[in-house]
Protein backbone atom coordinates (compact mmCIF):
# COMPACT_ATOMS: atom_id res chain seq x y z
CA UNK A 1 0.00 0.00 0.00
CA UNK A 2 1.24 3.48 -0.86
CA UNK A 3 1.89 5.91 1.98
CA UNK A 4 -0.64 8.75 2.18
CA UNK A 5 0.35 12.22 3.34
CA UNK A 6 -2.25 14.96 3.81
CA UNK A 7 -1.35 18.62 3.33
CA UNK A 8 2.35 18.49 4.26
CA UNK A 9 3.98 21.74 5.36
CA UNK A 10 6.33 23.21 2.77
CA UNK A 11 9.34 22.75 5.06
CA UNK A 12 8.69 18.99 4.89
CA UNK A 13 8.67 18.73 1.11
CA UNK A 14 12.34 18.04 0.49
CA UNK A 15 12.47 15.24 3.04
CA UNK A 16 9.13 13.88 1.84
CA UNK A 17 10.36 13.64 -1.76
CA UNK A 18 13.54 11.72 -1.00
CA UNK A 19 14.12 8.71 -3.24
CA UNK A 20 14.80 5.30 -1.68
CA UNK A 21 18.29 5.60 -0.19
CA UNK A 22 20.96 2.94 -0.60
CA UNK A 23 24.48 2.66 0.77
CA UNK A 24 26.54 2.53 -2.41
CA UNK A 25 29.98 2.27 -0.78
CA UNK A 26 30.06 -1.55 -0.76
CA UNK A 27 28.52 -1.68 -4.23
CA UNK A 28 31.12 0.69 -5.66
CA UNK A 29 33.98 -1.36 -4.26
CA UNK A 30 32.53 -4.55 -5.75
CA UNK A 31 31.89 -3.00 -9.16
CA UNK A 32 35.30 -1.32 -9.25
CA UNK A 33 36.91 -4.76 -8.89
CA UNK A 34 34.89 -6.04 -11.87
CA UNK A 35 35.81 -3.02 -13.97
CA UNK A 36 39.50 -3.41 -13.12
CA UNK A 37 39.31 -7.12 -13.82
CA UNK A 38 37.97 -6.57 -17.33
CA UNK A 39 40.37 -3.69 -18.04
CA UNK A 40 43.29 -5.96 -17.20
CA UNK A 41 41.94 -9.38 -18.15
CA UNK A 42 40.05 -8.76 -21.40
CA UNK A 43 38.03 -11.58 -22.94
CA UNK A 44 39.10 -14.13 -20.34
CA UNK A 45 37.75 -11.93 -17.56
CA UNK A 46 34.46 -11.55 -19.46
CA UNK A 47 34.12 -15.32 -19.74
CA UNK A 48 34.87 -15.74 -16.04
CA UNK A 49 32.36 -13.12 -14.91
CA UNK A 50 29.68 -14.50 -17.25
CA UNK A 51 30.30 -17.95 -15.82
CA UNK A 52 29.95 -16.62 -12.26
CA UNK A 53 27.04 -14.20 -12.65
CA UNK A 54 24.99 -15.59 -15.55
CA UNK A 55 25.88 -19.28 -15.11
CA UNK A 56 26.72 -19.45 -18.82
CA UNK A 57 29.85 -20.79 -20.48
CA UNK A 58 30.52 -18.59 -23.50
CA UNK A 59 31.67 -20.34 -26.65
CA UNK A 60 31.84 -17.03 -28.47
CA UNK A 61 31.49 -13.50 -27.13
CA UNK A 62 30.29 -11.98 -30.40
CA UNK A 63 26.89 -12.86 -31.83
CA UNK A 64 27.30 -13.90 -35.47
CA UNK A 65 25.39 -12.22 -38.29
CA UNK A 66 23.82 -15.61 -39.05
CA UNK A 67 22.45 -15.86 -35.51
CA UNK A 68 21.01 -12.36 -35.73
CA UNK A 69 19.35 -13.10 -39.05
CA UNK A 70 17.95 -16.40 -37.78
CA UNK A 71 15.86 -14.44 -35.29
CA UNK A 72 13.62 -13.26 -38.14
CA UNK A 73 11.90 -16.63 -38.13
CA UNK A 74 11.56 -16.78 -34.34
CA UNK A 75 9.75 -13.49 -33.70
CA UNK A 76 5.96 -13.56 -33.98
CA UNK A 77 4.21 -11.60 -36.71
CA UNK A 78 2.35 -9.57 -34.08
CA UNK A 79 5.57 -8.49 -32.40
CA UNK A 80 7.18 -7.71 -35.76
CA UNK A 81 4.27 -5.43 -36.63
CA UNK A 82 4.61 -3.72 -33.24
CA UNK A 83 8.34 -3.23 -33.75
CA UNK A 84 7.74 -1.81 -37.25
CA UNK A 85 5.20 0.68 -35.90
CA UNK A 86 7.45 1.74 -33.03
CA UNK A 87 10.43 2.06 -35.38
CA UNK A 88 8.47 4.34 -37.71
CA UNK A 89 7.29 6.61 -34.90
CA UNK A 90 10.69 6.81 -33.21
CA UNK A 91 12.41 7.59 -36.53
CA UNK A 92 9.80 10.20 -37.42
CA UNK A 93 10.22 12.03 -34.10
CA UNK A 94 14.02 11.88 -34.04
CA UNK A 95 14.54 12.89 -37.68
CA UNK A 96 12.93 16.25 -36.92
CA UNK A 97 15.68 16.90 -34.36
CA UNK A 98 18.44 16.92 -36.98
CA UNK A 99 19.93 20.41 -37.28
CA UNK A 100 21.43 21.93 -40.41
CA UNK A 101 24.57 24.03 -40.66
CA UNK A 102 23.91 27.77 -40.88
CA UNK A 103 26.60 30.39 -41.34
CA UNK A 104 26.20 33.47 -39.13
CA UNK A 105 27.93 36.79 -39.89
CA UNK A 106 28.51 38.20 -36.41
CA UNK A 107 30.44 41.26 -37.68
CA UNK A 108 31.36 42.32 -41.21
CA UNK A 109 34.14 39.98 -42.31
CA UNK A 110 33.56 37.49 -39.47
CA UNK A 111 31.73 34.29 -40.34
CA UNK A 112 30.88 31.63 -37.74
CA UNK A 113 29.10 28.33 -38.02
CA UNK A 114 28.54 25.12 -36.11
CA UNK A 115 28.64 21.63 -37.58
CA UNK A 116 27.21 18.49 -36.02
CA UNK A 117 29.61 15.53 -36.19
CA UNK A 118 28.54 12.00 -35.16
CA UNK A 119 30.41 10.34 -32.31
CA UNK A 120 32.79 7.84 -33.91
CA UNK A 121 31.93 4.82 -31.78
CA UNK A 122 29.01 4.25 -29.42
CA UNK A 123 28.10 1.31 -27.21
CA UNK A 124 24.50 0.49 -26.37
CA UNK A 125 23.72 -1.55 -23.27
CA UNK A 126 20.44 -3.45 -23.59
CA UNK A 127 19.27 -5.12 -20.35
CA UNK A 128 18.20 -8.76 -20.45
CA UNK A 129 17.32 -10.95 -17.50
CA UNK A 130 13.75 -11.06 -16.20
CA UNK A 131 12.71 -8.05 -18.32
CA UNK A 132 14.64 -7.95 -21.63
CA UNK A 133 14.24 -4.36 -22.82
CA UNK A 134 13.92 -4.86 -26.57
CA UNK A 135 12.39 -1.37 -26.70
CA UNK A 136 15.71 0.11 -25.56
CA UNK A 137 17.39 -1.39 -28.62
CA UNK A 138 15.02 0.72 -30.74
CA UNK A 139 15.30 3.83 -28.57
CA UNK A 140 19.10 3.87 -28.76
CA UNK A 141 19.82 2.12 -32.06
CA UNK A 142 17.57 4.34 -34.18
CA UNK A 143 19.06 7.74 -33.22
CA UNK A 144 22.59 6.30 -33.28
CA UNK A 145 22.07 5.22 -36.88
CA UNK A 146 20.24 8.43 -37.85
CA UNK A 147 23.14 10.45 -36.43
CA UNK A 148 25.53 8.52 -38.66
CA UNK A 149 27.76 7.08 -35.93
CA UNK A 150 30.33 4.99 -37.88
CA UNK A 151 30.42 2.20 -35.30
CA UNK A 152 27.42 1.14 -33.22
CA UNK A 153 27.76 -1.91 -30.96
CA UNK A 154 25.39 -3.62 -28.53
CA UNK A 155 26.14 -5.54 -25.36
CA UNK A 156 23.31 -7.59 -23.88
CA UNK A 157 23.41 -10.53 -21.44
CA UNK A 158 22.98 -14.11 -22.61
CA UNK A 159 20.16 -16.37 -21.46
CA UNK A 160 20.74 -19.81 -19.95
CA UNK A 161 21.15 -21.24 -23.46
CA UNK A 162 24.01 -18.87 -24.17
CA UNK A 163 21.95 -16.98 -26.78
CA UNK A 164 20.71 -13.43 -26.43
CA UNK A 165 17.05 -12.52 -26.45
CA UNK A 166 15.54 -13.29 -29.85
CA UNK A 167 13.70 -9.98 -30.15
CA UNK A 168 16.87 -8.02 -29.42
CA UNK A 169 18.67 -10.05 -32.10
CA UNK A 170 15.90 -9.26 -34.57
CA UNK A 171 16.03 -5.52 -33.85
CA UNK A 172 19.82 -5.41 -34.03
CA UNK A 173 19.69 -6.99 -37.49
CA UNK A 174 16.77 -4.79 -38.57
CA UNK A 175 18.60 -1.59 -37.63
CA UNK A 176 21.94 -2.66 -39.05
CA UNK A 177 23.81 -2.58 -35.75
CA UNK A 178 27.46 -3.19 -36.57
CA UNK A 179 28.37 -5.71 -33.86
CA UNK A 180 26.53 -7.45 -31.03
CA UNK A 181 28.06 -9.13 -27.97
CA UNK A 182 26.53 -11.58 -25.49
CA UNK A 183 27.87 -9.93 -22.35
CA UNK A 184 25.91 -8.20 -19.61
CA UNK A 185 26.29 -6.48 -16.27
CA UNK A 186 29.12 -4.27 -15.05
CA UNK A 187 31.57 -6.37 -17.06
CA UNK A 188 29.88 -5.31 -20.32
CA UNK A 189 30.23 -1.63 -19.41
CA UNK A 190 33.89 -2.13 -18.58
CA UNK A 191 34.47 -3.96 -21.87
CA UNK A 192 32.96 -1.13 -23.91
CA UNK A 193 34.95 1.44 -21.95
CA UNK A 194 38.39 -0.19 -22.07
CA UNK A 195 38.08 -2.66 -24.92
CA UNK A 196 39.01 -6.35 -24.98
CA UNK A 197 40.39 -8.65 -27.64
CA UNK A 198 36.85 -8.96 -29.06
CA UNK A 199 34.86 -5.93 -27.91
CA UNK A 200 36.07 -2.54 -29.15
CA UNK A 201 36.46 0.44 -26.82
CA UNK A 202 33.82 3.07 -27.60
CA UNK A 203 33.65 6.83 -27.09
CA UNK A 204 30.26 6.92 -25.35
CA UNK A 205 28.08 4.37 -23.58
CA UNK A 206 24.27 4.48 -23.52
CA UNK A 207 21.58 2.46 -21.85
CA UNK A 208 19.80 1.62 -18.59
CA UNK A 209 20.56 -1.22 -16.25
CA UNK A 210 20.54 -2.47 -12.69
CA UNK A 211 22.55 -0.92 -9.87
CA UNK A 212 25.72 -2.73 -10.97
CA UNK A 213 25.45 -1.44 -14.52
CA UNK A 214 24.71 2.12 -13.40
CA UNK A 215 27.60 2.10 -10.92
CA UNK A 216 29.94 0.78 -13.63
CA UNK A 217 28.86 3.60 -15.94
CA UNK A 218 29.63 6.15 -13.24
CA UNK A 219 33.06 4.63 -12.59
CA UNK A 220 34.19 4.49 -16.23
CA UNK A 221 32.83 8.00 -16.91
CA UNK A 222 35.29 9.42 -14.36
CA UNK A 223 38.23 8.01 -16.24
CA UNK A 224 37.75 6.80 -19.75
CA UNK A 225 34.49 7.32 -21.60
CA UNK A 226 31.37 9.50 -21.79
CA UNK A 227 27.95 8.19 -20.74
CA UNK A 228 24.46 9.22 -21.76
CA UNK A 229 23.21 10.49 -18.38
CA UNK A 230 23.16 9.65 -14.67
CA UNK A 231 20.61 6.94 -14.00
CA UNK A 232 18.88 5.37 -11.06
CA UNK A 233 15.69 3.41 -10.36
CA UNK A 234 12.63 4.14 -12.51
CA UNK A 235 10.12 6.69 -11.24
CA UNK A 236 6.77 8.24 -12.12
CA UNK A 237 4.71 11.10 -10.74
CA UNK A 238 1.01 11.49 -11.57
CA UNK A 239 -0.90 14.75 -11.19
CA UNK A 240 -4.64 14.10 -11.25
CA UNK A 241 -7.97 15.74 -10.41
CA UNK A 242 -11.58 14.53 -10.29
CA UNK A 243 -11.68 14.29 -14.09
CA UNK A 244 -9.11 11.49 -14.03
CA UNK A 245 -10.15 7.87 -14.37
CA UNK A 246 -9.03 6.11 -11.15
CA UNK A 247 -8.50 2.82 -12.99
CA UNK A 248 -6.16 4.58 -15.44
CA UNK A 249 -4.23 6.27 -12.64
CA UNK A 250 -3.83 3.01 -10.72
CA UNK A 251 -2.58 1.23 -13.83
CA UNK A 252 -0.02 3.96 -14.49
CA UNK A 253 1.34 3.81 -10.94
CA UNK A 254 1.62 0.03 -11.12
CA UNK A 255 3.23 0.10 -14.56
CA UNK A 256 6.20 1.92 -13.12
CA UNK A 257 6.23 0.12 -9.76
CA UNK A 258 6.69 -3.24 -11.50
CA UNK A 259 10.08 -2.16 -12.91
CA UNK A 260 11.88 -2.91 -9.66
CA UNK A 261 11.70 -2.97 -5.89
CA UNK A 262 13.60 0.32 -5.74
CA UNK A 263 11.26 2.11 -8.18
CA UNK A 264 9.16 4.96 -6.82
CA UNK A 265 5.78 6.37 -7.84
CA UNK A 266 3.91 9.43 -6.60
CA UNK A 267 0.32 10.62 -6.91
CA UNK A 268 -0.26 14.32 -6.26
CA UNK A 269 -3.84 15.58 -6.12
CA UNK A 270 -6.20 17.99 -4.41
CA UNK A 271 -9.02 15.41 -4.46
CA UNK A 272 -9.45 13.21 -1.37
CA UNK A 273 -12.18 11.25 -3.20
CA UNK A 274 -9.80 10.36 -6.02
CA UNK A 275 -7.25 9.04 -3.54
CA UNK A 276 -9.76 6.60 -2.06
CA UNK A 277 -10.77 5.36 -5.51
CA UNK A 278 -7.19 4.97 -6.76
CA UNK A 279 -6.10 3.05 -3.66
CA UNK A 280 -8.98 0.62 -4.14
CA UNK A 281 -8.12 0.11 -7.82
CA UNK A 282 -4.44 -0.48 -7.01
CA UNK A 283 -5.36 -3.29 -4.62
CA UNK A 284 -7.51 -4.96 -7.29
CA UNK A 285 -5.07 -4.58 -10.20
CA UNK A 286 -2.03 -5.59 -8.17
CA UNK A 287 -3.42 -9.08 -7.56
CA UNK A 288 -3.30 -10.00 -11.25
CA UNK A 289 0.27 -8.87 -11.94
CA UNK A 290 2.96 -11.54 -12.52
CA UNK A 291 5.45 -9.15 -10.88
CA UNK A 292 3.12 -8.52 -7.94
CA UNK A 293 5.81 -8.87 -5.26
CA UNK A 294 8.16 -6.45 -7.01
CA UNK A 295 5.42 -3.87 -7.52
CA UNK A 296 4.25 -4.20 -3.91
CA UNK A 297 7.80 -3.60 -2.65
CA UNK A 298 8.04 -0.43 -4.75
CA UNK A 299 4.65 0.80 -3.51
CA UNK A 300 5.86 0.48 0.08
CA UNK A 301 8.17 3.49 -0.37
CA UNK A 302 5.88 5.35 -2.77
CA UNK A 303 3.50 8.14 -1.78
CA UNK A 304 0.08 9.68 -2.35
CA UNK A 305 0.14 13.34 -1.39
CA UNK A 306 -2.96 15.47 -0.88
CA UNK A 307 -2.32 19.17 -1.45
CA UNK A 308 -4.41 22.32 -1.25
CA UNK A 309 -4.32 23.43 -4.88
CA UNK A 310 -2.69 22.98 -8.28
CA UNK A 311 -0.14 25.73 -7.62
CA UNK A 312 1.25 23.70 -4.73
CA UNK A 313 1.11 20.54 -6.81
CA UNK A 314 3.20 21.97 -9.64
CA UNK A 315 5.71 23.50 -7.25
CA UNK A 316 6.18 20.07 -5.65
CA UNK A 317 6.49 18.40 -9.05
CA UNK A 318 9.26 20.77 -10.11
CA UNK A 319 11.04 20.19 -6.81
CA UNK A 320 10.86 16.42 -7.31
CA UNK A 321 11.90 16.54 -11.03
CA UNK A 322 10.41 13.17 -12.02
CA UNK A 323 11.71 10.93 -14.77
CA UNK A 324 8.13 10.50 -16.03
CA UNK A 325 5.21 12.82 -15.34
CA UNK A 326 1.55 12.21 -16.18
CA UNK A 327 -0.86 15.16 -15.95
CA UNK A 328 -4.44 13.86 -15.95
CA UNK A 329 -6.47 16.97 -15.21
CA UNK A 330 -9.14 19.02 -16.99
CA UNK A 331 -6.60 21.80 -17.61
CA UNK A 332 -3.58 19.62 -18.43
CA UNK A 333 -2.30 21.96 -21.16
CA UNK A 334 -2.24 24.86 -18.73
CA UNK A 335 -0.34 22.80 -16.16
CA UNK A 336 2.05 21.50 -18.82
CA UNK A 337 3.30 25.05 -19.32
CA UNK A 338 4.31 25.13 -15.65
CA UNK A 339 6.60 22.08 -15.91
CA UNK A 340 10.28 23.02 -15.76
CA UNK A 341 11.84 19.86 -14.29
CA UNK A 342 10.84 16.50 -15.79
CA UNK A 343 12.23 13.91 -18.16
CA UNK A 344 9.12 13.22 -20.26
CA UNK A 345 5.54 14.46 -19.79
CA UNK A 346 2.30 12.65 -20.70
CA UNK A 347 -0.83 14.76 -21.05
CA UNK A 348 -4.47 13.77 -20.61
CA UNK A 349 -6.30 10.59 -19.67
CA UNK A 350 -5.23 8.68 -22.76
CA UNK A 351 -1.46 9.25 -22.60
CA UNK A 352 -0.11 6.38 -20.48
CA UNK A 353 3.59 6.41 -19.66
CA UNK A 354 3.95 2.99 -21.26
CA UNK A 355 3.18 4.57 -24.66
CA UNK A 356 6.39 6.57 -24.36
CA UNK A 357 8.26 3.47 -23.27
CA UNK A 358 7.49 1.76 -26.55
CA UNK A 359 5.86 3.38 -29.51
CA UNK A 360 4.72 7.03 -29.34
CA UNK A 361 8.07 8.19 -30.75
CA UNK A 362 9.77 10.04 -27.90
CA UNK A 363 12.85 8.51 -26.30
CA UNK A 364 12.48 6.56 -23.07
CA UNK A 365 16.09 6.96 -21.91
CA UNK A 366 15.54 9.70 -19.33
CA UNK A 367 17.18 11.30 -16.28
CA UNK A 368 16.14 9.82 -12.94
CA UNK A 369 16.86 10.49 -9.27
CA UNK A 370 16.29 14.24 -9.62
CA UNK A 371 18.74 14.68 -12.51
CA UNK A 372 15.91 16.17 -14.58
CA UNK A 373 16.82 19.41 -12.81
CA UNK A 374 19.85 19.62 -15.09
CA UNK A 375 19.75 16.83 -17.71
CA UNK A 376 17.60 16.13 -20.76
CA UNK A 377 16.69 12.68 -21.97
CA UNK A 378 18.53 11.02 -24.85
CA UNK A 379 17.95 12.65 -28.24
CA UNK A 380 19.79 13.12 -31.53
CA UNK A 381 22.26 15.54 -29.93
CA UNK A 382 23.33 12.76 -27.57
CA UNK A 383 24.96 10.93 -30.47
CA UNK A 384 26.88 13.85 -31.94
CA UNK A 385 29.36 16.56 -31.09
CA UNK A 386 29.05 20.18 -32.10
CA UNK A 387 32.17 21.74 -33.62
CA UNK A 388 32.31 25.50 -34.14
CA UNK A 389 34.14 27.17 -37.03
CA UNK A 390 35.08 30.76 -37.79
CA UNK A 391 36.47 32.35 -40.92
CA UNK A 392 37.80 35.88 -40.41
CA UNK A 393 39.11 38.16 -43.14
CA UNK A 394 41.64 40.89 -42.41
CA UNK A 395 38.78 43.37 -42.71
CA UNK A 396 36.87 41.35 -40.13
CA UNK A 397 39.89 41.17 -37.82
CA UNK A 398 40.20 44.97 -38.02
CA UNK A 399 36.56 45.18 -36.93
CA UNK A 400 36.94 43.02 -33.81
CA UNK A 401 40.69 43.32 -33.22
CA UNK A 402 40.63 46.16 -30.70
CA UNK A 403 38.05 44.35 -28.56
CA UNK A 404 40.13 41.17 -28.61
CA UNK A 405 43.36 42.98 -27.71
CA UNK A 406 41.77 45.06 -24.96
CA UNK A 407 40.25 42.00 -23.26
CA UNK A 408 43.44 39.94 -23.64
CA UNK A 409 45.53 42.69 -22.07
CA UNK A 410 43.02 43.03 -19.23
CA UNK A 411 43.61 39.35 -18.52
CA UNK A 412 47.41 39.88 -18.69
CA UNK A 413 47.70 37.54 -21.68
CA UNK A 414 50.01 39.56 -23.91
CA UNK A 415 50.64 36.76 -26.43
CA UNK A 416 46.92 36.61 -27.12
CA UNK A 417 46.95 40.31 -27.94
CA UNK A 418 50.08 39.97 -30.06
CA UNK A 419 48.44 37.24 -32.17
CA UNK A 420 45.95 39.88 -33.35
CA UNK A 421 48.30 42.85 -33.52
CA UNK A 422 50.90 41.09 -35.67
CA UNK A 423 48.24 40.30 -38.26
CA UNK A 424 46.77 43.79 -38.31
CA UNK A 425 50.23 45.30 -38.78
CA UNK A 426 51.24 42.96 -41.61
CA UNK A 427 51.73 45.07 -44.76
CA UNK A 428 51.86 42.20 -47.25
CA UNK A 429 48.22 41.27 -46.80
CA UNK A 430 46.20 44.46 -46.86
CA UNK A 431 42.48 43.87 -46.95
CA UNK A 432 40.59 44.76 -50.08
CA UNK A 433 37.10 45.81 -51.03
CA UNK A 434 36.33 42.10 -51.47
CA UNK A 435 36.70 41.70 -47.73
CA UNK A 436 34.17 44.43 -47.11
CA UNK A 437 31.70 42.62 -49.36
CA UNK A 438 31.85 39.49 -47.14
CA UNK A 439 28.98 40.54 -44.96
Amino acid sequence: MMNRINYPARRQWSELLQRPVMDYSALEEQVRKIVSGVAGGGDEALRSYTRSFDKVELDSIEVSREELQAARGEVSKRLKRAIDEAQWNIQTFHKKQVTHTETIVTTAGVRCWQRSVPISSVGLYIPGGTAPLLSTALMLGIPAKLAGCPEVVICTPPGKSGKINTSISYIADLLGIDRVFRVGGAQAIAAMAYGTETIPAVNKIFGPGNQYVNMAKQIVSRDKVAIDLPAGPSELAVVADDSANPDFVASDLLSQAEHGRDSQVLLLTESADLIEQVQARIDIQLESLPRKEIAAAALAHSKIILLHNQQEIMEMINLYAPEHLIIATKNYRELADKVVNAGSVFLGNYSPESAGDYASGTNHTLPTNGWAHSFSGVDMDSFSKKITFQEISKYGLHNIGDAVMAMAEAEHLKAHSNAVAIRLNAEDDAYSSEDEEQV
